[in-house]
């Protein structure tokens, strides 16, 4: 009797503990505080909210827990005349949304939980409106009047007017929103294809607004999809965000939020408003993180010009790496393929980092403009590939404007502080098709791009304005302070296949420098080039190079040029610089294969340096003509084998004008303007400043005689050998008085006197000083009174004169 009693207590507690252990989820409860219904239907597994308090085109709803399981639906109804269904949760607990949610009509649907909100793997969403989804504290009016889930109030309180804002607490939920990701496939070149609308998660009808507003937000392989409509993600850790009413919905504005918290986009999740109306995406936060392959997608499939893809971070933004087949990098895509133009990409942060294979896109695939990429940032890093990508150049990081099809391709903006580009990764503006290119233009106070690290083969970090199809390249303009090229880093201007290059202007204001090689391919350079057209004949022409800089400085086998592999012209390089030093291999080149030779134009106000090997180059293959270079510096040294030449191979040598104060050049350095085949150009060597009457002199014959220079009887001490004078040549004395310089100032002339010779001394005098005399040398020469030539020591320097006479 006792046990029977105890197992029935049991029963009766074991319902209770179950609901105790299990989590607060599944469940809908209204709080009664605005005359909320919910009526359940066991045959649908549905949820049916009626009642609430209505003010004009505003309905409310008010609930103590919110939750959706994943077999069962929840609709509002949809009263006639209602715009805005505005749903609070008052209670402490998140909503766990993992079902179907839906309004039986057109109205916007906002849900409200300051305690987070989140989006399961099976959550779907059945509205013909606009979604807003927030963790904020209340909803704001334009008449002051609000309404809030920590303050609830009686519904005489709630207004007829639109609501404006939402306005946070000290530590608002985060929103979280699940799944298995995408399917989508995409490269640098092809389109993103494979969406499968019928799997999208959190999915909106045409043209309408997907708003995710909370704390951190969290989309771990999650799904949004606004086809042509705007989607919304915030995250807010303090302050209140503004609410603005457009034809698409609603679009939000930060002006009065102090801090921020974090967006992470992770697991191949997606956010994208894919679709024929004119899509836009909009990011806010402090660090916002896309990561394993997740896409951020605006894909124009109509008529009219598509929205930006608009990016604001008070942190950071990082793109990084791909998914795990390597099927999709992680991306930032704004693309069209059809008639409207592509929107374009505005990232604002501190810092900019795309690694590992990640992408930012903007492109077109039809007649239509692409659209630009607008950079603002303190620190932009692109770098590396994806290790073990079967296709490297695939497994790039990009930051790319490109045109796929006919239209033109849009610009690449970046204003930074600092720009390093490393590890094979690419920036640029590029056609692929018939389009021409856009625009790059850079503003930082330093710039590198080096290869180090980059992948082995033909892959090499790359700052340029390109050509890979039959449009023509757009041109590249760097404004910086330094510019560093190192380890086979590339910055250019130029055509890969038909279409013309582009021209390159940099201006630094502090210096250049382009150093070393990455591999015997992979040299570091700065230039326009029409390289190797895929084996087509090409008559594509090559671009203009221009660079401002007080110094530059190109080393170890680094080259700055204009240059064309085709048959078309090879360019003009202007350089405009305070100094210029090439060592060791270094180069400044003007080159063709067939075409006519580029021209080089140097103006240097200090010195240019030409040292191991270096060369100044302006030459043409097959039947062109040499190119010509006028070089203009202060002064000039060639030395070690370096060397300056126009030369060509069946064409006219190019001509070569040097205007100096001075030039020097070792033996084994030569300035040439010849053609192996042709008529040759010539060497013209201007020194309009050196006034030369000044410093050579012409001098009669009347030379002094070795004999009569050297005294007879001044005789080396160790041997008895007659005295010599010797010109050594280069870097000794002059070896006649025409190659005199510089007149000597002379101290004092001491005669050289002639020895008397007693009776009994032989022919041949002795020299009677005492061993520890000193015998001084001369200094310099000078006229003696009567015409002749002596050597003298200078007065500072003489000894007394009775040391320098030879007695007997």
């Amino acid at each position: 009797m006792k046990l029977t009693k105890l197992r029935l207590i049991w029963f009766c507690l074991l319902p209770v503990e179950i609901s105790i252990a299990l989590p607060s989820f599944g469940q809908i409860t209204p709080d009664r505080t605005v005359g909320t219904t919910v009526t359940p239907n066991a045959e649908t597994n549905t949820d049916r909210v009626d009642g609430g308090t209505i003010r004009g085109s505003n309905l409310f709803h008010s609930f103590q827990e919110f939750n959706i399981e994943s077999d069962r639906s929840v609709y509002f109804s949809n009263p006639e005349g209602i715009i805005n269904i505005f749903s609070r949760i008052t209670g402490s607990n998140p909503s766990n949304i993992y079902g179907k949610l839906g309004v039986l009509g057109n109205a916007n649907l906002f849900l409200l939980n300051p305690n987070g909100i989140i989006f399961g793997a099976g959550a779907r969403l059945d509205l013909k409106g606009s979604f807003v989804a927030t963790t904020a504290d209340r909803i704001n009016f334009a008449d002051r009047a609000f309404f809030s889930a920590s303050d609830p109030q009686i519904s005489s309180l709630l207004t007829i007017s639109v609501p404006i804002g939402l306005q946070f607490g000290s530590n608002p939920g985060a929103i979280v929103v699940q799944g298995a990701g995408h399917n989508a496939r995409l490269s640098d070149t092809a389109r993103v294809s494979g969406l499968d609308s019928t799997t999208v998660g959190l999915q909106l009808q045409p043209g309408k607004t997907l708003a995710l507003v909370g704390g951190n937000l969290a989309l771990n392989g999650g799904l949004l999809s606004a086809p042509g409509g705007r989607i919304e993600l915030g995250s807010v850790a303090v302050g209140s965000v503004d609410l603005n009413a457009i034809p698409a919905g609603f679009a939000i504005s930060y002006p009065n939020i102090s801090s921020f918290g974090n967006i992470e986009i992770d697991r191949r999740a997606l956010v994208s408003v894919a679709g024929t109306n004119a899509g836009a995406i909009d990011i806010q936060g402090q660090q916002i993180k896309i990561s394993d392959g997740s896409i951020v997608l605006v894909q124009n499939q109509g008529d009219l010009t598509a929205g930006d893809i608009a990016i604001d971070a008070t942190n950071s933004v990082q793109v990084i790496g791909k998914t795990p087949d390597f099927s999709s990098s992680s991306s930032l895509i704004n693309e069209t393929v059809s008639n409207g133009a592509a929107g374009n990409i505005l990232i604002t942060t501190p810092q900019l980092t795309i690694d590992r294979g990640g992408f930012i896109l903007n492109r077109t695939y039809s007649t239509a403009p692409g659209g630009n990429i607008i950079v603002n940032a303190d620190d932009v890093r692109v770098n590396g590939y994806t290790p073990g990508d079967p296709n490297v150049f695939r497994g790039i990081s990009l930051l790319l404007a490109a045109s796929n099809g006919d239209g033109k391709g849009g610009d690449l903006t970046i204003s930074t502080r600092n720009l390093s580009i490393s590890g094979g990764a690419n920036v640029a503006a590029r056609p692929y098709g018939s389009g021409n290119g856009g625009n790059v233009a850079v503003k930082a106070d330093t710039i590198e791009v080096t290869s180090l690290e980059a992948p082995r083969g033909l892959y090499f970090s790359l700052l340029s304005a390109a050509t890979f199809g039959i449009g023509n390249a757009g041109n590249l303009t760097i404004d910086t302070r330094t510019l560093s090229v190192r380890s086979g880093g590339r910055v250019s201007a130029s055509s890969r296949f038909l279409g013309n290059a582009g021209s390159l202007t940099i201006n630094a204001s502090e210096s250049i420098e382009a150093i070393g090689i990455k591999d015997a391919q992979n040299r570091s350079y700065i230039g326009t080039a029409v390289l190797a057209a895929f084996n087509q004949p090409s008559t594509a022409n090559s671009g203009t190079t221009r660079i401002n800089t007080p110094v530059l400085n190109i080393t170890d086998g680094a080259t700055v040029f204009v240059q064309n592999m085709a048959s078309g012209r090879a360019g003009v390089l202007n350089i405009n610089a305070g100094r210029i030093q090439l060592d060791n291999g270094g180069r400044i080149s003007a080159s063709t294969r067939s075409g006519e030779g580029g021209n080089i134009n140097l103006e240097i106000s200090n010195s240019l340096q030409m040292r191991h090997g270096s060369f100044i180059s302006a030459e043409a293959g097959g039947s062109g003509n040499g190119g010509n270079i006028a070089l203009n510096a202060a002064t000039i040294a060639s030395l070690e084998n370096s060397n300056i030449t126009a030369n060509a191979m069946q064409g006219r040598g190019g001509n070569i004008q040097i205007t100096t104060q001075g030039i020097f050049r070792s033996f084994d350095s030569s300035i040439t303007a010849s053609s192996q085949l042709g008529v040759s150009g010539f060497v013209n060597i201007s020194t309009p400043n050196l006034e030369q009457h000044q410093v050579l002199v012409t001098f009669s014959t009347r030379f002094l005689k070795e004999d009569q220079t050297i005294a007879s009887s001044c005789l080396t001490r160790r041997n008895l050998q007659r005295g010599r004078f010797v010109a050594t040549g280069n870097g000794g004395l002059s070896e006649s008085p025409e190659n005199l310089l510089m007149p000597y100032e002379v101290g004092q002339i001491v005669p050289v006197r002639q020895l008397q010779i007693t009776r009994n001394q032989p022919i041949e005098p002795t020299n009677s000083l005492p061993t520890n005399s000193a015998i001084q040398e001369a200094t310099g020469l000078a006229f003696t009174p009567d015409g002749k030539l002596a050597l003298v020591v200078a007065k500072s320097e003489m000894a007394s004169p009775t040391e320098l006479t030879c007695s007997q």
